[in-house]
């Protein structure tokens, strides 16, 4: 018997009970043998609330380094860079005396205009999964927990605490079940954050499904599972399922209910103490970390400076970039001085400094450089006086380097965006600015794709993303050629928003999401359905060229377990980095299996001249597709095409391979187009479409908004929301747009603690 089982099995059964719930906002309960210990926000950078547990404010948290958030990270394609970022994140953490970081995040970007991406690493499971890995192992290199979240089916903000994810087996499991998989096998994080919406039916923190049968059976997960803060529906049938551990406290309501279930027999004993033995082991490990060190963070600054180059993806450049270091240059651009470095929401971080582009162009341009803002930094706005501005900045100098993105208002947890435009004010600017000098590059800073109607005008285009703390002087590190931008595009930037298949069922209702897309997402739908993104998968341009030799492939015949070897050589003249990208074409038709799916990448950094030999392994789950009716992976017996590209569309070499697998498997169903219609979306599922849930009659899952359905209803609605919004944060506050959408769309089971009862506001966390 373990210490662990040995704690448990000596604690009383009201011990117990107290122990699945946290102390407070951020602490776990303590119990003889457990102390308890804090978990606190983290995905790029710790946010430790500074006094009360209990607080409001999202921006009073101790100093720490401000990373790049998961979107420019997941673009680094970086798993070395990510872990050691892992590594300052559980330094820091351990010296504020921290047990478990949330994070990382890792769901899939089913759209682009999902309000969160900016967290998340990428819309292609097999990246995400690997990214999140490395931070794992890095965070808990040093004694400190990580927190996989949010799983599973995260994929929107809009209704996100009660929302129904309606997905088929096989899409849940190949797109938005795989990442968590590699993840957990990978790096065996101590804890995984279960979501707050449904999936197919079920609450996810109640689902056996998910978290025993798949999390921890079949994927071998042996940690705690927590919830998201507020996201216990049921904290019995919770248990029952695999949830260990309720976040934030809630003050005993559920103990009564807990202890009823174990009396009538609705949840076995058995549950509540494995769940009791799994927070006994986590507490263990939590306090048997060897003694902090002090944190060097001029170091972790250079490392976020380093990570911030490694994540600027170059689009476009006809050879102005890099930038002369003898030119007159105009600057252009608000985010200049005041940047976008990090997105709004729980995951806000105070930095330990700030770096600027100005003042880092400054330093290297001194008086050739002219500086117009040229738009609101908050807003995005821009007067008649500002472009007129820019206007004559652009005319008078070599070259510009103008900065565009969206403001902090734009994207946020909490709610989606409603398209992929810039503020129009910012489309205005690239239009006049570029007309008076086409020598323009254009940066873009924001954390998700966006429309770019003028993308064939400027001579370049930087997609900066959120560059943390250090984001400043990167971009000129990046500009003038100091270092490469070393990014390629972890996730597709469509023309436009309305070609995609996942526009049509994305935050429209209020209690469903269909998933009528299926697997076309992404870069999946732009190759199989031939429609050419603006910016594809794997893109990124460097300062220098790369070849690629043929494939040569090793391991036995037939095999699905093979090595995929091929040369890379720098033919440029300076150093820099290549992504080689391996991706996998099944040529059997009538599979229903994408064009082509990314199985396996490395990052090559080479100097002029130089040349590596690379490879990349390839086993069953490479060619393995999931068998819903069997409710297992199979490899279908067949032949696949192995292709090394540079990005998904710059394909560099193939090899065609005959495998031995499944030679009997079931029918596969398949669609017409790359959105199911009614019929086929039943076959997908294997069952009639289900029913979205009406806003009324209310029940535990109905929000504060819709009490607005009915006259009494609006009564107490607007006194609620009124006096929440006034003590939550200001109109002007950044994260004003989250805290209302939080507000309104918090169920009635959690309205005991909404902001008119008591300080202890909860809300999302990780």
């Amino acid at each position: 018997m373990s210490t662990a089982e040995e704690i448990a099995g000596r604690l009383s059964r009201a011990d117990k009970i107290r122990l699945l719930s946290g102390k407070d906002f951020w602490n776990t309960e303590s119990v003889d043998g457990a102390p308890g210990f804090m978990l606190t926000d983290g995905p790029h950078g710790l946010r430790k609330q500074i006094g009360s547990a209990d607080h409001v404010g999202l921006a009073d948290s101790v100093p720490a380094t401000c990373f790049p958030p998961a979107a420019g990270l997941g673009a680094t394609w970086d798993v070395d860079l990510l872990q050691d970022i892992g590594v300052a994140l559980g330094r820091e953490a351990a010296a504020q005396d921290v047990g478990v970081l949330l994070g990382p995040g890792l769901n899939i970007k089913r759209h682009p205009a999902g309000g969160r991406n900016f967290e998340y690493f990428s819309e292609d499971p097999y990246l995400s999964g690997k990214a999140a890995a490395a931070m794992v192992r890095g965070i808990q290199s040093v004694g400190v927990g990580a927190c996989l979240k949010h799983f599973a089916a995260n994929n929107q903000e809009s209704n996100r605490m009660r929302v129904d994810a309606v997905i088929d087996e096989r899409t849940l499991h190949e797109l938005y079940l795989t990442g968590f998989e590699i993840a957990v096998k990978e790096s065996a994080p101590w804890t995984v954050m279960h979501s707050y919406n449904k999936v197919n039916g079920e609450h996810t923190g109640e689902s056996y499904r998910l978290l025993t049968e798949i999390l921890r059976r079949t994927w071998g997960f042996d940690g705690v599972v927590m919830s998201d803060w507020l996201a216990t529906a049921d904290r019995p049938r919770g248990v029952h399922a695999g949830s260990d551990l309720e976040m934030p406290g809630s003050g005993g309501l559920w103990d009564a209910r807990v202890a009823q279930a174990l009396d009538d027999g609705a949840l076995a004993e058995s549950d509540l103490e494995a769940a009791v033995t799994r927070l006994v082991a986590l507490a263990e490990k939590v306090a048997a970390r060897p003694p902090a060190t002090p944190v060097d963070f001029d170091a972790h600054h250079a490392l976020a400076r380093r990570a911030a180059a490694e994540a600027s993806v170059l689009l476009t450049n006809n050879g102005l970039l890099p930038l002369p270091v003898d030119a007159r240059v105009a600057l252009i651009g608000a985010f200049a001085q005041t940047p976008r470095y990090q997105g709004a929401g729980s995951s806000l971080v105070h930095p330990t400094r700030l770096d600027n582009a100005l003042d880092a162009m400054t330093a290297i341009y001194g008086d050739r450089l002219t500086y117009v803002a040229g738009y609101d930094a908050a807003t995005g706005e821009a007067t008649a006086d500002d472009i007129a501005a820019a206007r004559i900045a652009a005319r008078t100098a070599e070259v510009v380097v103008l900065l565009v993105g969206l403001p902090a208002s734009y994207e946020s947890e909490g709610f989606d965006r409603t398209d992929l435009r810039l503020p129009p004010a910012h489309d205005a600017l690239v239009e006049a600015v570029v007309a008076e000098n086409p020598r323009t590059a254009v940066i873009l800073m924001g954390g998700a794709p966006v429309e770019m109607p003028w993308a064939d005008r400027p001579a370049a285009i930087l997609e900066a993303y959120l560059g943390g703390q250090a984001g400043g002087t990167a971009l000129a590190d990046v500009l003038t050629g100091a270092v490469e931008p070393g990014g390629r595009l972890a996730e597709s930037f469509p023309v436009s928003m309305l070609e995609l298949p996942a526009n049509a069922s994305f935050a429209e209702h209020p209690t469903q999401a269909q998933y009528r897309e299926a697997a076309n997402v992404g870069y999946r739908f732009h190759d199989t359905w031939q429609v050419a993104p603006r910016f594809c998968f794997g893109h990124g341009l460097s300062y220098t060229d790369f070849d690629v030799s043929s494939i040569i492939v090793s391991g036995e015949e037939h095999s699905p377990d093979r090595q995929v070897g091929v040369r890379v050589t720098n033919i440029g003249e300076r150093a820099g980095a290549c992504v080689v990208q391996l991706y996998v074409h099944a040529e059997t038709a009538g599979s229903g299996r994408p064009e082509q799916e990314l199985k396996g990448y490395t990052k090559v950094h080479l100097t002029a001249g130089e040349s590596r030999e690379v490879t990349l392994p390839l086993d069953a789950r490479s060619f393995a597709t999931y068998d819903a009716t069997d409710e297992a992976w199979v490899v279908p017996t067949g032949t696949y095409e192995v292709r090394i590209g540079l990005s998904s569309r710059d394909i560099r070499s193939t090899v065609s391979l005959e495998i031995h697998g499944a030679d009997v498997s079931h029918p596969v169903s398949t669609t017409r187009g790359p959105v199911a219609d009614d019929q086929e979306f039943a076959v997908l599922l294997g069952r009639p479409v289900p029913a979205a849930r009406p806003l009324v009659p209310f029940d535990e899952d109905s929000t504060v908004g819709d009490l607005q359905q009915t006259w009494l209803g609006r009564k107490i609605h607007g006194a609620l929301i009124g006096q929440a919004i006034n003590k939550m944060a200001p109109a002007d506050d950044p994260n004003s747009g989250m805290m209302a959408a939080m507000i309104k769309e918090l169920p009635l089971r959690g309205s005991q603690r909404s902001p008119t009862a008591n300080s202890a506001w909860p809300r999302s966390t990780g």
